[in-house]
């Protein structure tokens, strides 16, 4: 059904639930963290999704999705790094928001590209990877991805200043 071996509907239900855990990681902690159960469920998935998916092979040899993948994981680890301030020094709780947003933002590029490109079923919303609909698409998410980060980061912010100690 729409093109899609076994393996890769085990690798799309594998990228929703990782896009679903990152909702509630957001909605219910206002972002993603290794501290949270929903957090832990994201990168685990996420994980999955990249391993996964670079074991497919749809549109030919090793390509942008496959170089999506290990940017991905490569996200991961810096987040992850980043959270536990093995990194960044005092910059760590901002690199590893991020980091966290953009692995999350990074879920959308493949899920777009492959849903609009077979749906709706006889009549696809894009043509392919390139089509002007699914980059502004795509472009529109990005803009909404920063203006989430931003406001994480913000939020961040502010909850630092409310528990820094005072200076004299």
């Amino acid at each position: 059904m729409l093109g899609i071996t076994a393996f890769g509907w085990v690798h799309t239900v594998i990228s929703l639930l990782a896009m679903a855990a990152a909702v509630v990681a957001l909605v219910r902690y206002g972002g993603i963290a290794l501290a949270t159960a929903p957090g832990r469920a994201f990168v685990g998935l996420t994980v999955a999704s990249c391993v996964t998916g670079l074991f497919i092979f749809h549109h030919g040899g090793f390509g942008p999705p496959h170089v999506l993948a290990l940017t991905t994981l490569v996200v991961l680890v810096v987040a992850a790094l980043a959270e536990r301030r093995r990194l960044f020094g005092g910059a760590s709780a901002y690199v590893a928001t991020a980091a966290w947003s953009l692995a999350f933002f990074f879920h959308f590029i493949p899920g777009f590209t492959e849903t609009l490109t077979r749906l709706p079923v006889g009549t696809p919303y894009a043509s392919g990877p390139d089509d002007p609909k699914l980059q502004t698409l795509i472009g529109a998410t990005f803009a909404v991805f920063v203006i989430g980060m931003l406001w994480q980061l913000v939020r961040l912010r502010r909850r630092q200043r409310a528990f820094a100690p005072a200076r004299s």
